[in-house]
């Protein structure tokens, strides 16, 4: 991939229909990939309309045939693994298989932690991270699989489908340099 469109998941211009719209312009003029941000509170703009980056992805793979798509980050620690791995399994194959997942420890800036009750400190977020991502790809794997860890905990069952893309959808990692945390996890995955 050399070149890639981020779109806001806020604003006037995020409505899904506008970014699937917008995909499939990026698609018809070369472009890569497209992604979008994934806020509940658009950049703690309470002003401002924010959608959800799921429903505006799953409008984005309709409205495209060959174009990447993805978010730029998915908060992991916001995130239950398992939900988020039927609605990434799903969007992988509505998609057919064009679904990358960036994902992070969230802004450590963004008030919507403290205002829903959520995991505030980065720390913690990061270990919910790592094994969230444990949890979504045993969940992928199609084989049956148990999880028991500090945030998660998974009896074992299996789950199907399984991802269009083999081994797993692609997992990007997010951070803020010089953090040496994003780094690492970065390579345990697909990369940053």
């Amino acid at each position: 991939m050399r070149y890639c469109l981020n779109l806001p998941i806020g604003g006037e211009a995020a409505h899904p229909r506008i970014l699937a719209g917008l995909a499939a312009a990026a698609e018809e003029a070369g472009w890569d990939a497209v992604f979008v941000e994934d806020y509940i509170v658009y950049q703690n703009r309470q002003d401002l309309p924010a959608y959800d980056p799921w429903v505006a992805l799953a409008a984005m793979a309709v409205a495209t045939s060959h174009i990447r798509l993805g978010t730029m980050v998915t908060p992991l620690a916001r995130r239950r693994p398992w939900k988020l791995a039927r609605e990434t399994v799903t969007l992988d194959h509505l998609s057919n298989g064009r679904l990358t997942l960036c994902i992070g420890v969230g802004d450590p800036e963004d008030f919507t932690y403290a205002a829903f009750g959520e995991e505030t400190d980065v720390r913690v977020r990061a270990g919910m991270v790592d094994e969230a991502l444990e949890v979504l790809a045993g969940m992928w794997s199609g084989k049956p699989f148990s999880y028991h860890g500090t945030h998660f905990r998974v009896s074992e069952m299996t789950c199907l489908p399984r991802p269009v893309q083999q081994p797993r959808i692609p997992i990007w990692v997010g951070g803020a340099y010089p953090n040496p945390g994003p780094l690492r996890r970065a390579a345990r995955w697909d990369g940053a």
